[in-house]
């Protein structure tokens, strides 16, 4: 008889169609998950997948098992609510980009696991791209990311002002070619200054990747580069460039749901929507504050 944890990881293989997939859901390594599925292999002495170039496909034995694995798992939850008359938490999946109000986002999570204690939550921070992926895939719940303006269907979204900026103690960067600093490809601002300089005319070069937020910050004050960020991520140690670079269009920043979404995502969306409306609202008069005084010191430097 194998055992349960065995069978999950089966399971989530062939939801995941794959195994890399399918350990981020069980939380393990994906070699580990290829150990679980030899060892259950080996327990039922018989081949339980193979593949097809990059793909794997359920061998006959496989696709039998796999029915038996799920009410297995169905009616090992079902005993627990029987026997042990404590209900499973709902895992609750959000994802977001990394330059999303942390300390506001922070306090008002905590306040939504204290008023749903059924509720195991689990947030993570990638590009847009990835997050939109995983969404489509069913691997998120909600998630809020960036995107061009009216794209699809959404609960809300916002749009975003993208501004080119440099930091404030850096020298003047060189504009041929503009050294950019950028997060890695698929991020919407990286296109979006690329395809912008190009139509232009201008050269330009990636002189600094990161995929978060502060490794940009750094890299600016370092003075390796130019950047574009949203106007509502502004601070005091960066200085926006209006003259020579061309303009960029608005995005989008959108609240989705995925397609099966339980009672609790959706008191997560709006809770979600609250502290964005109130996050945006509250900080652009200070983001207008910073803006017009760093043009003016860059007005003032170029004299």
């Amino acid at each position: 008889m194998p055992d349960l944890d065995l069978l999950r990881s089966f399971i989530s293989v062939v939801d995941a169609g794959g195994f890399t997939r399918a350990g981020e859901r069980v939380h393990r390594t994906q070699s580990t998950v290829s150990q679980q599925i030899r060892k259950l292999e080996d327990r039922l002495g018989c081949m339980l997948f193979f593949r097809e170039g990059r793909k794997i496909n359920l061998t006959n034995e496989g696709e039998r098992l796999l029915s038996y694995a799920r009410r297995m798992l169905a009616l090992a939850v079902e005993m627990q609510d029987a026997v042990g008359g404590v209900a499973p938490a709902q895992v609750l999946r959000l994802g977001l980009p990394d330059d999303f109000a942390v300390e506001s986002l922070t306090r008002a999570l905590a306040a939504f696991a204290r008023t749903r204690p059924d509720v195991r939550l689990t947030v993570r921070c990638d590009l847009s791209a990835n997050l939109d992926q995983s969404l489509r895939q069913g691997d998120l719940d909600v998630v809020l990311l960036k995107r061009e303006p009216d794209s699809g269907p959404c609960v809300a979204a916002w749009r975003e002002r993208l501004l080119w900026v440099t930091g404030t103690a850096a020298s003047t960067p060189c504009l041929d070619p503009l050294a950019l600093v950028s997060r890695p490809q698929g991020c919407l601002y990286r296109n979006r200054a690329i395809h912008a300089l190009e139509r232009d005319g201008r050269r330009w070069r990636i002189a600094y990747e990161s995929p978060n937020l502060m490794g940009i910050r750094a890299a600016l004050a370092g003075g390796l580069g130019v950047a574009l960020v949203d106007a509502l991520t502004l601070s005091p140690d960066m200085q926006v460039l209006e003259a020579g670079l061309p303009e960029i269009p608005e995005c989008e920043m959108a609240l989705i749901l995925g397609p099966s979404a339980s009672d609790a995502a959706r008191e997560l969306a709006e809770l979600m929507q609250e502290l964005c409306d109130a996050d945006r609202g509250a900080r652009t008069p200070a983001t207008r504050q910073i803006r017009n005084r760093v043009a003016l010191d860059l007005t003032t430097s170029l004299r």
